[in-house]
């Protein structure tokens, strides 16, 4: 199968790893990217040889056979080339966050709509087999129904949200859509109820600082003592190379949101990018009359508390790779097997266009200190 590729960045070549190595019969064998002649000398002759570099999205599509197309573009250039690609509908794999302003996500809800085209947006987290273990709990009825989630992300590689792209608050639309995405994805879907309203806070209480703007950590005098600096270790390629602590370093450091779904039960969710070594962790508590269920991503466990009986049951779930929790090569093997036509997706456009709307709505609560409805209607 023939695959085109708009945005060759880091994830997307992860995302094509992952895909390869569930079918080796994928191929990239077309590129659209600004950095072409760059990706090209990466490449190397032969891994580019067979694959045709365009200059846009519609030369692309035109040039024709492709059996799926992966978005890898930055955060804020999502909507406008999943709009190009709809219309044609070849199955396409996006990357979250789908879309970063409000005006985007209508567009992008509109088109969807229109043309019916197969998405697989990037879910991970509610693939891995720790959220499905949680999910096969939840319907057997042992905890009962569940009344109240607890749901925390403490980020222990929170960095890169500071000394690179990132930082850029226009291209990320903040990290809510940056990280709570998955997070507000995963805790509906295991809910299956629909969200109703949220309210939010976030602060920046660490990473600001008047360093001056557009200093790098190899030319600040205090690379030496800096907690922070790049400078001193191989994080500078993979995080960035500005100072974190720089007038014009963007995004807040944690943020918190309450979520209410259609039931009337209640969600509460905290994000920290701060957080170091085994201060981190991602995971949730669901609690039900008849016990509680408490996982973690970061040590693969899980536990079931039962609240009549003296009983607690722990699962240790080890994924088959380490990629998103083992979640990445699900979305690879469903968005192969909608490729061939042979399955649906299991993380629809739909779900995404959700998740983005709930985190909008919480960057407007946080922003204006008001309860947000989420719906459609109020924008």
């Amino acid at each position: 199968m023939n695959i085109g590729i708009i945005g060759y960045g880091h994830r997307i070549r992860w995302m094509v790893n992952e895909i390869r190595k569930v079918e080796p019969a994928c191929h990239v064998t077309a590129i659209t990217d600004v950095r072409n002649g760059q990706i090209m000398k990466e490449l190397g002759q032969e891994k580019s040889e067979g694959v045709m570099f365009y200059d846009t999205p519609e030369e692309m599509i035109e040039a024709g056979n492709l059996d799926g197309i992966l978005i890898g573009t930055r955060c804020s250039l999502h909507t406008g080339m999943a709009l190009k690609v709809l219309p044609s509908r070849i199955p396409l794999f996006m990357e979250k966050p789908v879309a970063t302003t409000y005006e985007d996500l209508v567009r992008l809800k509109s088109a969807y709509e229109t043309h019916g085209s197969e998405v697989v947006v990037s879910f991970p987290l509610r693939n891995t087999p720790l959220a499905q273990l949680a999910k096969e709990i939840i319907g057997s009825g042992k905890i009962g129904t569940v009344e109240h989630v607890q749901a925390v992300n403490n980020v222990a590689s929170g960095g890169i949200y500071y000394h690179g792209w990132y930082r850029d608050e226009q291209e990320t639309g903040g990290l809510f859509l940056q990280k709570a995405t998955h997070d507000f994805d995963y805790i509906t879907y295991l809910l299956g109820l629909a969200p109703t309203a949220i309210c939010a806070m976030k602060s920046k209480q660490i990473f600001k600082g008047t360093r001056p703007g557009g200093l790098t950590c190899t030319a600040c005098d205090e690379q030496h003592v800096c907690l922070d600096s790049t400078a001193r270790s191989t994080a500078e390629e993979a995080l960035g190379e500005y100072c974190c602590f720089a007038e014009d370093t963007g995004n807040e450091d944690s943020g918190s949101a309450i979520i209410q779904y259609e039931s009337g039960m209640h969600a509460s969710y905290s994000q920290n990018f701060f957080a170091r070594k085994k201060a981190g962790g991602r995971g949730a508590r669901l609690l039900g009359y008849k016990g509680t269920i408490e996982f973690d991503w970061y040590t693969n466990l899980l536990r079931v508390y039962m609240h009549h009986t003296n009983r607690v049951e722990t699962y240790e779930v080890l994924p088959d790779n380490e990629s998103h929790g083992g979640g990445d090569a699900v979305l690879a093997k469903n968005f192969i097997e909608v490729m061939k036509g042979s399955a649906r997706s299991s993380t629809p456009l739909e779900d995404g266009l959700l998740s983005a709307l709930m985190c909008l709505k919480a960057r407007d609560s946080a922003e204006t200190h008001t309860f947000q409805r989420v719906d459609w209607s109020q924008r």
